[in-house]
C-alpha cells in the first residue's frame, strides 16, 4: 500500500476478534475467556458479596461478563469442545458467585435457576440464529461482509456432515 510492504502474519486482531490464517477460532475463544475473567475480577467485590441478592448478581453477570465472553460469537464456526470450554468457564463463575464448591454437589441447573442465568450455549445459538436472520433478510444488492459470508457457508447443506470452517 503506497509503496509500503505489509507483512504476512499467522493471526491478527480485527475489531476485538482474533482472526487466524487457518480459520481456527481457538485463540479467539481463549482471548474471550481471558477477557471474561478480567471483567469477573473487576466486578469481584460485588459478585462475591454475601449480602448482595443472588438475582442482582445474576443481572450484573448478564450485563457485564457475558457480553465480554460472547463478543463476536455470530461469526464463529464453533465446535462442541469449544462450546464446552465456554460452558465450563461460565459454570465456574456462577458457582463462585453463589459461594458454592464442587463438594456441595449442587446441580448446575439449580444454581442457574437461582441466579436467573440461561446456559451460555443457548445464548450463543440464539445470537448466531439472530445474525443469520439478518443475513437472510438483507437485500440481494447489499454487499456481503466477511461475517455474512462465513454464516452462509456454515448453513449450506451438502452431502454428509456440515463443514465448519472459514472457507
Amino acid at each position: 500500500m503506497d509503496g509500503v510492504a505489509i507483512p504476512r502474519v499467522e493471526k491478527f486482531k480485527y475489531l476485538g476478534s482474533i482472526i487466524e490464517q487457518d480459520g481456527e477460532i481457538t485463540k479467539d475463544i481463549n482471548h474471550r475467556i481471558r477477557v471474561g475473567w478480567q471483567k469477573w475480577r473487576s466486578a469481584f467485590g460485588v459478585l462475591c458479596d454475601k449480602q448482595m441478592p443472588v438475582k442482582l448478581k445474576g443481572k450484573i453477570y448478564r450485563m457485564v461478563i457475558r457480553p465480554a465472553l460472547t463478543y463476536g460469537v455470530e461469526c464463529w464456526p464453533i465446535k462442541k469442545a469449544q462450546v464446552q470450554r465456554m460452558m465450563v468457564t461460565e459454570t465456574r463463575m456462577i458457582h463462585w458467585m453463589c459461594g458454592n464448591t464442587r463438594m456441595d454437589k449442587i446441580r448446575n441447573e439449580v444454581i442457574r435457576g437461582k441466579v436467573g442465568v440461561a446456559p451460555i450455549e443457548h445464548k450463543m445459538r440464539y445470537t448466531r440464529l439472530r445474525w443469520f436472520g439478518h443475513v437472510k433478510r438483507r437485500s440481494e444488492e447489499a454487499p456481503v461482509t466477511r461475517c455474512e459470508r462465513l454464516t452462509l457457508v456454515d448453513c449450506r447443506r451438502g452431502k454428509g456432515r456440515l463443514k465448519k470452517n472459514w472457507k
